[in-house]
């Protein structure tokens, strides 16, 4: 049995989230290999706050006289005890729901893992098969620790208190929380286990042991058919159903894949792969309430990312357009609309609440291109108008000039952007004053973006029956000066003009948005020419690299230490939301549907071999293109799902 065999169990992760920023994650083997691992990660400040305070149950049997234990650890000297994975017979997802089942003797005993409102896991063990009765003890490991930091033992009283199925938590005077069960009891243990070995982390150049306090003991006795559950939550717990919670989880993924059948035409021919996407696009739209008002955001990526402005208008269209929930893209812009200041979209949002950061030049167009998308979808002029104002300030600053000298030169008309220690476009990987890729200047794709937003605001001017010289008086110099790109000696497009040392002439991907967007402007010969280097550099079967491999700074893999990872980040990383790009960029040039389909049939393989059922934030640009990164990202998930869906209608 594969999940019998550490190297397989270890390698893969799970997610189950609650839509408020908070989750649930681990490895199919269930030994913590990330910070970021835990059976309850809430979000005590919404979708920010995330604290780990439940960080596993280990599991033990006793069947038939013999006594197994379920659970598995790896520790400080890089022993492995014990070696509960050696059970399991199958890990799948059920829908989004992980299922475990273990074989003990001639008794399989099957674990699920799921959320259900704000902050609230439910775990629950089901003895599947036995000829007697099955005895199961759970060590409760808790923590309370911002989920980015590691915890060494504290010095702390008696956390645990325990009323009849109920215990409450409180480690360190942090926050106070609940384990109830719906059967068995539950004692006080009130003990430090010490040297937790992450992986991961060691992986990743990090701190990697941790200490976990053995808060309490949960011990029942189960026949064939009958289930113990567990519930953790940061709210008071009253009785519970765990099967009639289950049903009402499983009920609402039927209703997601039920709206994408019906705004969608390919989805009754979709692969299963196609249906994972959907399931997971659920997983990045959590609230952020605003001034005690109800708002919507994306979780860009799983564990470790927050929301950021120009990641949600990336992934807006994949996420809530293409699986038939306009009403949430809806949502979307309008919150993002009421962040707008200087012309500029967040770029990220700090923990603790702190002020918003603005250090993005491309975020406010995306903006304006996820709500063409919008429109483009539902025909609904009644957001245009509530937020017309706001896109038309997004080009009044940056024609006039905003921040970190983004606006436009009135000499050529393109838009320059950038200062030194910043980093303003996508590729922004910086390690305290290191900006791997400044790119200041006019960067290609931000030229592109902006002529396609002042093309779109014109239509919506005209939709709305305003005046939209303005744009049109934009963007014709936009067109004219677009030819500047072209590096004749390349047959490619520069990277950044008018830059501090002259113009930047790498080969990158970032040539391939002036193929992808709807309003472009270059000529047919030019962009088949884009597609063509593009396809024969930078495309991988995973991904699209970020550097060309002909570059000396290329960097093929991604790994090491903060700084090792930071400087591959956009020197040859491949990104999975790029081969969207690509394919969009290939279809306008003219490229063949069924080709296209073709070079999507690899996530089908990956959305087994790294965050199970979802897609994560990249891979190696060297083969054999290991996924790294985020086990799931929202741009990855729901580009590759939305040029699905593109390139299906072609072809179909």
């Amino acid at each position: 049995m594969e999940w019998g065999h550490l190297s397989v169990a270890e390698y893969r992760e799970w997610l189950v989230t609650d839509g408020s920023g908070g989750y649930a994650s681990g490895t199919a083997s269930d030994i913590l290999t990330r910070r970021y691992h835990g059976l309850l990660v809430a979000a005590l400040a919404p979708p920010l706050g995330r604290r780990v305070l439940l960080a596993k149950l280990d599991a033990s049997v006793v069947y038939d006289g013999s006594s197994v234990e379920l659970g598995a650890n790896r520790w400080h000297d890089g022993t492995v005890a014990a070696t509960g994975f050696r059970f399991i017979t199958d890990f799948r997802l059920d829908g989004r729901v992980p299922v475990w089942k273990y074989a003990i003797a001639d008794a399989v005993l099957e674990r699920r893992v799921w959320m259900h409102g704000a902050s609230t896991t439910f775990v629950r063990y089901t003895l599947a098969r036995a000829h007697s009765s099955l005895a199961i003890s759970l060590k409760a490991y808790v923590n309370d620790r911002d989920y980015h930091a590691l915890t060494h033992a504290l010095s702390v009283g008696d956390v645990t208190q325990i009323d009849g199925s109920t215990a409450t938590i409180r480690l360190g005077g942090g926050t106070p929380w609940h384990l109830r069960v719906d059967r068995g009891t539950i004692r006080a243990e009130n003990e430090w286990y010490y040297g937790f070995l992450l992986a991961r982390e060691s992986e990743r150049g990090l701190d990697d042991v941790e200490d976990h306090y053995h808060g309490c003991t949960i011990d029942a006795t189960l026949a064939a058919g009958e289930s113990l559950t567990v519930v953790a939550s940061t709210s008071q717990i009253e009785t519970f159903d765990s099967q009639a919670v289950l049903a009402q989880v499983h009920e609402s993924e039927r209703a997601l894949l039920g709206r994408w059948r019906e705004t969608q035409p390919c989805a009754a021919g979709a692969p299963a792969w196609i249906e994972s996407l959907v399931l997971a696009a659920n997983q990045f739209i959590v609230d952020r309430p605003l001034n005690g008002s109800p708002g919507k955001t994306v979780i860009a990526g799983y564990h470790w990312f927050g929301d950021w402005g120009r990641d949600t208008m990336i992934a807006l269209s994949g996420l809530t357009l293409t699986t038939g929930r306009a009403e949430i893209a809806r949502t979307i812009l309008a919150t993002f609309a009421r962040y707008i200041d200087r012309g500029m979209l967040p770029n990220r949002f700090p923990e603790g609440g702190a002020a918003p950061e603005y250090n993005t030049v491309d975020a406010a167009l995306w903006f304006i291109e996820a709500l063409r998308q919008y429109y483009a979808a539902t025909n609904d002029q009644s957001l245009l108008h509530d937020v017309f104002d706001d896109a038309n300030g997004i080009i009044d600053w940056y024609a006039r000039g905003t921040r970190y000298h983004i606006g436009v030169d009135a000499r050529d008309g393109l838009l320059y952007a950038g200062e030194p220690g910043v980093q303003l476009t996508w590729m922004d990987a910086k390690l305290g004053d290191w900006v791997v890729t400044p790119r200041i200047g006019k960067p290609v794709e931000i030229n592109a973006l902006w002529y396609n937003a002042l093309r779109a605001m014109d239509g919506f001017a005209q939709l709305l029956g305003r005046d939209p010289s303005r744009y049109r008086e934009l963007a014709s110099p936009v067109r004219r000066s677009f030819a500047r790109y072209w590096n004749d000696a390349a047959g490619y497009l520069y990277d950044v003009l008018d830059g501090p040392e002259g113009n930047d002439a790498t080969i990158r991907p970032n040539a391939l948005f002036a193929v992808a967007l709807p309003f472009r402007a270059l000529d047919a010969k030019r962009e088949a020419a884009i597609v063509d280097v593009a396809a024969r550099t930078l495309v991988t079967p995973c991904g699209v690299r970020s550097l060309s491999p002909n570059d000396p700074a290329y960097t093929g893999h991604y790994g090491g230490s903060p700084r090792d990872r930071d400087a591959a980040y956009h020197r040859g990383t491949a990104w999975l939301w790029l081969t969207a790009i690509f394919l969009r960029a290939w279809r306008n040039a003219g490229g063949d549907a069924a080709e296209a389909l073709a070079y999507l049939q690899p996530f089908a393989e990956m959305i087994h071999t790294y965050g199970v059922g979802t897609l994560a934030e990249l891979t190696d640009g060297d083969a054999p293109y290991d996924q790294r990164g985020a086990i799931a990202q929202a741009w990855s998930v729901a580009e590759i799902l939305r040029v699905w869906h593109e390139v299906q209608g072609d072809h179909g």
